[in-house]
């Protein structure tokens, strides 16, 4: 049921993992790690592979370390890593360019074998010598001991889950299952809302709603069908700043329901003989909402929810995208650090989550003033900040700015990090 209402909503299909040959070391395109799903069955082995490619970028530079001149230029000797660090803030915090973060990674392949599992508590030591660096976990000449401190708690658990994440989830959680980009007709066969139990047209968590199938696939309860959806309104078209062309149909999320009875069908004597036979829609209950619920909202099925620990790397090819739309702040001009913007650059120009990107302004079009004439220039693109990839449509990708100095808008450009 999930597949076939995926396949009809146009929601991406699973797509074999990119192959990229191993680029310069400075692209640290090899570090592109998978979404998985953390439980607590899952063991630090199977959460976070790190495969013989990547292993073998590490290496290149495991014999001796980085350049001094390629680290940040306060990067401490000495850091003990603290519950809210993320790998991102410790990149930074020891290289100029923070996308770098698989060099630091390789800097010591014996005692950080894998970049996931760094913990608060740990002591982070800077080793120079001979114009390189390193990076261990272990004291000056090997000496000292690798300490985890973890706090007594109650309840047994995997010590994979205090490891460091790339970003502050909470930035973009709520984006992983809301932004849906879909194709011209794909909303249109998505289940319907066409009634609720009360007689109001603003409707809340808790209320009770009716919905239809558009696609001749009856809502059931029948074993691996979907029960929760997504509650969605207003596809709105993304439009190519460059071309015009329309990338894709953003539907605005509005809340979640649950189904509790399928559609059936319910059929009566007509009085002469014959039988009257009526469509019983499915029975939904809201359980939380964005905004207010309305008849005639679409349904679509839950997105898989899994928590990226997305590693920050360079794109494997040019990229030359632009500012398609601010999420969620339709009304507001400027996006700004820690907000979320789509680009006209997707799966199929060879996005994926974690790659990084540098963010350009427009270069306004001023006139000059000191030139009697007063000639229309234009003024040069500048670097802006830097954004990174989390989630990817075939046309358009969702980015989230980390860092920019001003506000980024429609038509601003993004490129491979400078």
């Amino acid at each position: 049921m999930r597949e076939k209402m995926n396949k009809m909503a146009g929601l991406p299909q699973a797509s074999a993992p990119r192959v990229a040959g191993v680029a310069a070391l400075i692209a640290g395109a090899v570090m592109a790690f998978g979404a998985q799903a953390q439980s607590e069955t899952h063991s630090p082995k199977s959460s976070y592979p790190v495969t013989s490619a990547q292993r073998a970028t590490a290496q290149q530079v495991a014999s001796r370390g980085v350049p001094v001149s390629e680290l940040a230029a306060n990067a401490p000797d000495t850091y003990v890593v603290k519950r809210g660090d993320t790998l991102w803030s410790i990149a930074g915090l020891y290289l100029a360019k923070p996308w770098r973060w698989p060099e630091l990674w390789g800097m010591n392949m014996q005692a950080i074998r894998n970049p996931h599992l760094i913990y608060p508590g740990q002591t982070l030591y800077l080793e120079k010598s001979d114009g390189f660096a390193r990076l261990s976990t272990r004291g000056p000449n090997g000496g000292g001991n690798e300490v985890v401190r973890i706090t007594p708690r109650t309840r047994t658990d995997s010590v994979s889950n205090t490891a460091l994440p790339t970003i502050q989830q909470h930035l973009i959680e709520p984006f992983l299952v809301e932004p849906e980009v879909l194709g011209a007709e794909a909303i249109e066969l998505a289940p319907r809302i066409v009634a609720a139990a009360q007689t109001r047209a603003i409707l809340g968590s808790g209320d009770r709603v009716y919905a239809r199938s558009a696609s001749g696939t009856q809502l059931s309860l029948e074993p691996g069908d979907d029960r929760t959806f997504r509650l969605f309104r207003n596809a709105i078209p993304l439009k190519d700043p460059d071309t015009g062309d329309i990338l894709g149909y953003e539907a605005q999320y509005v809340g979640r329901a649950e189904m509790v009875r399928g559609e059936t069908q319910d059929v009566t004597p007509d009085g002469r003989g014959g039988t009257n036979t009526d469509p019983v829609p499915a029975t939904l209950d809201i359980v939380s909402v964005k905004e207010e619920v309305r008849v005639g909202d679409r349904l679509l099925p839950m997105a898989p929810r899994s928590f990226m620990n997305y590693v920050p790397r360079t794109p494997y090819d040019d990229v030359n995208a632009r500012v398609v739309s601010i999420y969620g702040s339709s009304a507001v001009g400027n996006a700004g650090q820690n907000q979320v913007v789509s680009i006209n650059r997707g799966a199929v120009d060879g996005l994926e989550p974690g790659m990084i990107l540098t963010v350009l302004t427009k270069g306004e079009r001023i006139r000059d003033k000191t030139d009697e004439s007063r000639t229309m220039i234009k003024l040069p693109s500048e670097a802006n900040g830097m954004a990174m990839v989390f989630r990817t449509f075939d046309h358009v990708s969702y980015v989230l700015l980390l860092q920019v100095r001003y506000g980024v808008g429609v038509g601003d450009r993004l490129v491979n990090p400078q």
